[in-house]
């Protein structure tokens, strides 16, 4: 009984409005460093850095992901578990995408330059002009 009374006398505390008031500028910081990181995401697509232009702009996003995750979704100052759950979804999305990258290399022998035969028969009947899609060689080897 005394349990209840001690629960009740609780219970006419003010509660706050929001969860956590986040500094404006740890909002404006985030929003600035999404927009450069949006302007560096633009510019690595004019670069040709070969192998690397798939993981540099992974990482770019995962940056990204980051701050939004931490500052706009207020991870930074929630619990840790949900951190946890956070950093544990990047790193089997990351496996996911390593064991697809690992799997390239089996059906690489089957590419050939142009469309496939049933397309491209339906191409010159129906568009005679259209342009034959092409293979582009892979610095590991010539396509096929």
């Amino acid at each position: 009984m005394a349990h209840h009374a001690a629960e009740h006398a609780h219970s006419h505390e003010p509660h706050p409005e929001v969860g956590h008031v986040v500094p404006v500028r740890y909002l404006v910081g985030a929003g600035l460093a999404l927009l450069v990181l949006t302007i560096v995401t633009v510019a690595v697509r004019y670069v040709d850095l070969g192998e690397a232009n798939m993981p540099v702009a992974i990482g770019i996003a995962l940056v990204k992901a980051t701050i939004v995750a931490l500052i706009f979704m207020h991870l930074r100052w929630d619990r840790p578990f949900n951190l946890l759950v956070l950093v544990g979804s990047i790193l089997f999305v990351l496996l996911l995408i390593a064991f697809a990258a690992m799997d390239v290399s089996q059906y690489e022998s089957t590419l050939f330059d142009g469309n496939a035969p049933d397309a491209q028969a339906t191409l010159d009947a129906n568009a005679p002009g259209a342009p034959v899609a092409q293979v582009k060689p892979t610095q590991g080897g010539a396509a096929n």
